[in-house]
């Protein structure tokens, strides 16, 4: 019960901080238009800078990262017990993914995972960086690529001995994000996945 109740806690300001939908929010600011209803679909830095603008796709990176760092940074150095800063990782993502404050459709939860990494480990970041970077310039789909990089990030980290709290971070998040593919492909953007046009 002691480990409980901060555990809720700490999920649950995890979820409401991923639950933040600057890209939604900002979009909407800057073009007058909802970000998830072209393009990607999703609720992403990319995608606002496709609708928007680099600088605002750039804002909404940096707040993304923000609001994944400040959550997992909080329990990190707070939390009575080590195995609730995945769990509020995890949680940051599911409220991006799943966002309560924009009708539950958010983005793939690339930036606040970085984010979260970032709070515990910055090479762990700047691995993850990198990965999704690569798989960018070569599979040349930004969702594809974060999928890719959400179910590979983890393994990574034990092949190269990242195998502490930035390794159950990974393994956690890259479930959620693993999770969103496959809601999103057996519901409304398979077309967009394909990069095939809806009739």
């Amino acid at each position: 019960m002691a480990v409980a109740l901060p555990a809720l806690g700490f999920a649950l300001f995890g979820y409401l901080s991923g639950s933040l939908s600057f890209s939604v929010w900002i979009t909407r600011l800057v073009k007058g238009v909802d970000v998830r209803e072209a393009g990607s679909g999703h609720a992403t830095a990319t995608n606002t800078i496709r609708q928007a603008g680099f600088a605002p796709g750039l804002l909404v990176a940096l707040l993304d990262l923000t609001k994944g760092f400040i959550p997992v940074w909080l329990a990190l150095k707070y939390a009575p017990s080590i195995w609730i800063v995945p769990l509020t990782a995890a949680m940051v993502v599911i409220g991006h993914c799943w966002p309560v404050f924009a009708g539950f459709r958010g983005g793939m939860g690339l930036a606040c995972t970085g984010g979260a990494l970032l709070a515990v480990n910055l090479w762990a970041f700047l691995i993850t960086a990198a990965i999704l970077i690569f798989l960018t310039l070569v599979v040349h789909h930004g969702a594809r690529a974060s999928v890719i990089t959400a179910l590979i990030t983890a393994p990574s980290f034990w092949l190269i001995g990242l195998r502490g709290i930035e390794f159950w971070i990974a393994g956690t998040v890259g479930i959620v994000i693993a999770s969103r593919f496959v809601i999103d492909w057996n519901r409304t953007y398979r077309e967009l996945w394909l990069d095939r046009q809806k009739s």
